[in-house]
């Protein structure tokens, strides 16, 4: 007779408070993210109506930055009231950089807030930037003096520190990203279907093995084994009878995979109640995407051929990383097997058996590329889980800012976007034009809010001779001297939100930032991004 016990069995522990707090956006970016962002240090040199800064820092105190700091002289006053929710009545007269900075703690206790000056006198960037701690970036809310951005730029190419450059006035808005040296980007989250790489042209042994032994006699199997052959064991099979008949090469033409895929259906049992086989048809399905030779991704091979020195930052991890998957792919002429399998027809024991056989393969490519990297100077510290996690991106990592824009002057710039603008409009209102005469206007009044739509356009025209006679950048002008730098809410929160994206995606370096300039037009609620 069994014993029957009283023990209490022990209690399933949950999710922790942290977990409940910031579980979406664990989901979107997991711990190493998350960790990431609660160390950041964030500096905001605040000006002008002061709002687009405090929303930008109001959606990185949310998700739990570890600190930050604003520096900005202002007061409030009555216009502040009106489009900076953080503040109120009991606010006037004080400092905004210091009731800012206590609002927005409340949203989020655990993050350490700071402000400068502490007591009023002019605006300063270098109190804040003589400090001890080495901010991870900084925002400048623009205008701002000339002098001044030149301190931050100075202290960025010091400390190799991202810039977020932020305008607002009126409707429109832009910020740019100033990245130090090369920002490379591993964890860039591709789909998981476009990670996928079966390497069915060219399998490594085991695998073609494991295919052999299940379609061995294949036409005598029964019914529910030949309807629950994976749909790799399937291509695999077809490929070598398709090789026996076209002297040893792969259907990698479009007329070949259509005959291909025919010679498959013709396989496939259809005298059942389906008329077919679920996994057949997967197969079918599966030819033009997977039926493929290996190629390398333009973006790896810039990384590849990227001469990186002392110039372009420290020789990091990445770099190693890339040198010795490079090297990888010089012997196999492919790179390392991501290890993912899609969802198939399968007995669950055959397709767990086959799931291990990609995680073996990438487990044994993970090691030799680490084998590789620790051969190189400064590679003996490698941490596996980067390189596996490199190896697992290889196709989708992201090399950003690797030069100045595209080595093209304004007046190219505008040129081509004003190309464009002819274009769309002989193909109608559903194509948009170009938002380059915002960033341009703005740009004139970066270091003084107030200046005359004559005075913009001045500039405008200064900076790309071809606006001249430009009908929108006249009323662009008109528009931002009309604003006089003054801010409005909804414009500056959006703009706000936006920078504090792409701020996220380059503290965790996961997900892809743009590169460089979005433009937002608030009348036509659009945005562009241009890289100048």
């Amino acid at each position: 007779m069994t014993e029957v016990t009283n023990q209490t069995p022990p209690a399933l522990h949950g999710p922790s408070a942290k977990e409940r707090k910031y579980d979406r956006q664990l989901r979107l970016w997991a711990a190493s993210g998350q960790a990431a962002l609660e160390s950041s240090n964030v500096l905001l040199i605040n000006s002008g109506g002061g709002t687009v800064g405090i929303e930008a820092l109001k959606n990185l105190v949310l998700p739990g930055i570890g600190r930050f700091t604003i520096i900005d002289a202002a007061t409030v006053d009555d216009a502040d009231l009106g489009v900076n929710f953080f503040l109120d009545e009991s606010c006037l007269g004080k400092s905004r950089a210091e009731c800012c900075a206590h609002l927005l703690q409340e949203l989020n206790p655990e993050v350490v807030g700071d402000w400068h000056p502490k007591t009023r006198r002019p605006l300063d960037p270098n109190e804040a930037l003589d400090g001890v701690d080495v901010f991870t970036i900084i925002l400048y809310v623009l205008p701002l003096p000339a002098e001044q951005i030149d301190v931050i730029r100075a202290y960025a190419r010091k400390h190799a520190t991202p810039l977020v450059a932020i305008h607002s006035a009126g409707f429109y808005s832009y910020f740019r990203i100033d990245l130090p040296y090369t920002f490379p980007v591993v964890d860039t989250h591709p789909e998981e279907t476009a990670t996928t790489d079966l390497r069915l042209l060219s399998p490594w042994p085991e695998l073609s093995a494991f295919a052999s032994e299940m379609t061995r006699g294949i036409d005598a199997l029964g019914d529910h084994t030949h309807g629950h052959l994976p749909l790799i064991v399937i291509l695999l099979h077809h490929l070598e009878l398709w090789k026996e008949t076209h002297d040893g090469s792969f259907p990698t033409t479009y007329a070949n995979k259509v005959a291909f895929r025919n010679q498959i259906f013709d396989a496939m049992r259809k005298n059942n109640p389906e008329g077919g086989e679920e996994n057949f048809e997967e197969a079918i399905s599966a030819v033009m995407k997977h039926i493929t030779p290996s190629s390398l991704p333009s973006t790896l091979q810039q990384i590849f051929e990227f001469r990186h020195d002392a110039e372009h930052g420290p020789e990091t991890s990445f770099w190693i990383l890339a040198q010795a998957v490079q090297e990888f792919y010089r012997r196999h002429q492919q790179l390392p097997v991501p290890g993912n399998l899609p969802d198939m027809k399968a007995e669950s024991k055959i397709y767990i058996t086959l799931q291990n056989l990609y995680k073996d393969k990438a487990r044994q490519d993970v090691a030799e590329v680490l084998d590789i990297a620790r051969s190189i100077n400064g590679g003996l510290a490698l941490d596996p889980a980067e390189a596996a996690l490199f190896c697992a991106n290889a196709k989708f990592i992201k090399l950003i800012n690797t030069g100045e824009g595209d080595g093209l002057a304004m007046p190219q710039i505008v040129g081509a976007q004003l190309a464009n603008d002819e274009i769309a409009a002989i193909a109608g209102p559903e194509v948009p034009t170009s938002l380059i005469q915002i960033y341009l206007a703005l740009a004139a009044t970066s270091h003084t809010a107030s200046l005359s739509a004559d005075e913009i356009l001045a500039y405008m025209k200064e900076q790309a001779p071809a606006l001249d006679n430009n009908e929108k950048a006249a009323q662009v002008a008109k528009e931002v001297s009309r604003a006089a730098g003054a801010e409005l809410h909804n414009v500056s929160a959006v703009t706000g939100g936006m920078v504090a994206q792409e701020v996220i995606k380059i503290i965790t370096q996961q997900y892809i930032p743009i590169d460089n300039t979005c433009i937002f037009d608030g009348i036509e609620s659009r945005c562009q991004v241009l890289r100048m």
